[in-house]
């Protein structure tokens, strides 16, 4: 997936946020690839009917990332954004806590729990979200992966007082190992 790394140690994020269809990916990273560019951490996701892509890249300026990349996302009719970032590869904090939310879904959930775990001092690394049940009776479904440093019981703590307002959340501790 990555060229040989060009050592000119700029890194650029590059979000790219459009229709879901096959093909994405592929042609994304084949031009970055043609161009010289390597990859560092990416992360992609769909969303409905719509997808994400988030790239580390270095190797070139954001002017040639752009002109590398433009005629696949202006042929998929997607959006495009470039950042300038610190590419810090090989500095992963590991989460060590995962709460998972049931509740009816309503306004407001996401924020009430992710306050509350941010007030707690945890770090939010991941976080997904659906909405099951019935559009009659819609169920809001919320999995976070953290890194608490003051640990499990001190989250569960923390997200006692929306346990009383009717979200169920349950708090596990993780270990992860990365080789």
């Amino acid at each position: 997936m990555s060229a040989p790394a060009n050592q000119n140690g700029r890194w650029y994020m590059l979000t790219v946020v459009g229709a879901d269809r096959p093909g994405i990916v592929a042609k994304l990273t084949d031009a970055l690839y043609r161009g010289g560019c390597n990859l560092g951490e990416a992360s992609m996701v769909r969303l409905g009917e719509n997808f994400s892509v988030m790239l580390m890249v270095e190797g070139a300026d954001a002017a040639v990332l752009e002109r590398l990349v433009k005629p696949v996302t202006d042929a998929l009719r997607l959006r495009l954004h470039i950042d300038p970032i610190q590419g810090r590869l090989h500095h992963h904090q590991e989460p060590n806590v995962q709460v998972t939310v049931y509740g009816a879904d309503r306004p407001g959930i996401v924020a009430q729990v992710t306050g509350v775990l941010a007030d707690a001092g945890c770090n939010i690394l991941d976080l997904n979200s659906d909405v099951g049940g019935s559009a009659e009776r819609p169920i809001y479904i919320m999995i976070i992966d953290g890194y608490a440093p003051a640990g499990m019981a001190a989250i569960g703590h923390a997200l006692e007082p929306l346990r009383r307002d009717g979200i169920e959340v349950r708090v596990s501790g993780l270990d992860t190992l990365i080789g």
